[in-house]
């Protein structure tokens, strides 16, 4: 029988490669701040020994679990291992999170509130009451210009399209179908969110402060941005005829589907 640990509980799952420097404080901050949350670190085999302290930090906390796996895979594929083995063991929210610490863990509470009405909550920085601290004028205009992008090419009404921080209840998750997900990096966000507008499901935009990483490197690169690019292009190409006949290229559930901006 497969063993439950908190049902009805929520995950957070955390991917971490070569995080060494972050996972502690962001692993501590997220238990303090959410009593009644579980966290769960998928590491894909770090080099910098990342996932050793994982397993470390975990042995002394029941909230606190880790998934190894044999070697780096991306993003999505860790989300994709993350959910399943939080859907396998009863869990009914899901909270996707970064390591470096760009996600404020103090802003959790607001995502989950914004679940009660919705199947899926956005951290947003682009809404209002969003933000971002310590960026580049570079990075700030990739992520505007890509939302903006994707926005346009796929016909989504959402401020924050390639963010990483967000929460799902399990009912999205199996209504996506996220384990045949397998874009990376900003793609694997963008093609999470198009899947569950498509599937006509309730969506929420919460602000969010985001703060880039002050330990390690980015994991952004020119192929994950290429991949968005190519990826988004051809999936607005290919809805385009349905776009202009008034539906979406997945079968909708109109009574279900909501957008709007929480307020928490």
């Amino acid at each position: 029988m497969t063993q439950r640990h908190r049902t009805n509980g929520t995950l957070v799952v955390i991917p971490t490669y070569n995080e060494r420097e972050n996972l502690a404080d962001i692993a501590a901050r997220v238990l303090r701040s959410a009593p009644d949350v579980d966290v769960l670190v998928v590491d894909d085999n770090s080099p910098d020994g990342t996932g050793a302290l994982a397993s470390a930090l975990a042995s002394g906390h029941d909230r606190m679990h880790v998934l190894h796996r044999a070697g780096k895979e991306g993003i999505g594929a860790a989300y994709r291992a993350g959910f399943a083995w939080g859907l396998e063991r009863g869990y009914e929210r899901f909270v996707e999170m970064d390591a470096d610490g760009s996600h404020q863990p103090e802003q959790l509470t607001g995502l989950l509130h914004a679940l009660v009405g919705a199947d899926v909550a956005l951290g947003s920085r682009w809404v209002d009451g969003g933000s971002v601290k310590n960026w580049p004028l570079r990075r700030a205009l990739l992520s505007r210009g890509g939302s903006l992008y994707a926005r346009i090419a796929l016909g989504l009404p959402f401020r924050d399209i390639t963010g990483g921080y967000r929460a799902f209840t399990a009912f999205a998750l199996e209504t996506i179908g996220y384990e045949k997900i397998v874009s990376q990096g900003y793609c694997f966000q963008i093609d999470m969110l198009w899947h569950a507008h498509t599937a006509g499901l309730r969506i929420s935009e919460v602000p969010i402060t985001f703060i880039e990483r002050v330990h390690g490197e980015s994991k952004m690169s020119g192929g994950i941005v290429r991949e968005a690019i190519v990826r988004v292009s051809l999936w607005g190409i290919m809805g385009l005829p349905a776009r202009l006949r008034g539906v979406t290229p997945l079968e909708q559930r109109p009574s279900t589907r909501e957008h709007h901006v929480a307020r928490v």
